[in-house]
């Protein structure tokens, strides 16, 4: 007779080969990734930011634009800490490249590929999406529909490279075969009493799907090269000035 204990072993086991199916995997040596999130990673699998994934974000403004790409900034420069370079594909790029060094990336390490029509960014990230080799993939487009995007899931499950859509002022939200979706706001930042200019970036950040996760909504800080989650009781505190970052 099966005990409860070998039940709920078995159960687990399951569970991680349902997983493993739908592309969730950990990093080589089973090494868990640390996306630097912290409490937001408890809304996912296993506790642990996904890869081998598409993440779709969604902006629909210019400063909530910014803020997302600084967010996936953050997390791209994590996943580079252990190896390969990344791919930014886009028709409009408005990142300045500069500016990611204050996500501990530098530069040159990320290979920007600028096309002038819609149609070739998408088939740029699906070719990128194949390519073993790279630590993550982010794609700057518009319009994505559920048939694109599973091409695209269907890129990372054979090479597991991590990809980032970000989808600025889409005409839709429609449904995508993605794992997530984001939208990532941009909180007015914190300066100490007395200080001059503006604060450290600071972000509402949306989980709003998430596969076999739970959803769920957090501020987050970028503080001494890495995320900080920022309790709501403590943007309250007096003698904290804010001010807008942008």
């Amino acid at each position: 007779m099966i005990g409860v204990e070998d039940k709920v072993d078995v159960i687990k086991q399951l569970q991680r080969d349902v997983l493993s199916l739908q592309g969730f995997r950990k990093m080589s040596g089973n090494q868990l990734f640390d996306s630097g999130l912290g409490i937001i990673e408890n809304a996912f699998p296993d506790n642990t930011f996904s890869l081998g994934v598409i993440h779709e974000f969604i902006s629909n403004a210019s400063e909530a634009a910014a803020a997302t790409n600084g967010f996936i900034g953050g997390i791209v420069g994590r996943l580079m800490l252990h190896s390969g370079a990344c791919l930014w594909i886009g028709t409009k790029r408005t990142l300045f490249p500069p500016s990611l060094k204050i996500f501990g990336i530098e530069p040159h390490r990320i290979v920007f590929i600028d096309v002038s029509r819609p149609k070739d960014a998408l088939w740029a990230v699906e070719e990128a999406l194949k390519s073993e080799g790279l630590a993550a993939v982010v794609g700057e487009l518009s319009e994505l529909s559920f048939t694109e995007s599973r091409r695209l899931q269907l890129a990372v499950e054979h090479s597991h490279v991590t990809g980032f859509i970000h989808r600025q002022n889409p005409k839709a939200e429609n449904t995508v075969a993605c794992t997530t979706r984001w939208k990532i706001q941009p909180h007015i930042s914190r300066t100490e009493q007395g200080m001059p200019g503006v604060g450290l970036p600071m972000w509402d950040v949306q989980l709003l799907k998430v596969r076999n996760g739970r959803p769920g909504s957090w501020q987050l800080e970028w503080s001494d090269n890495g995320f900080q989650h920022i309790p709501k009781r403590r943007l309250s505190i007096p003698g904290i000035q804010t001010r807008k970052t942008g």
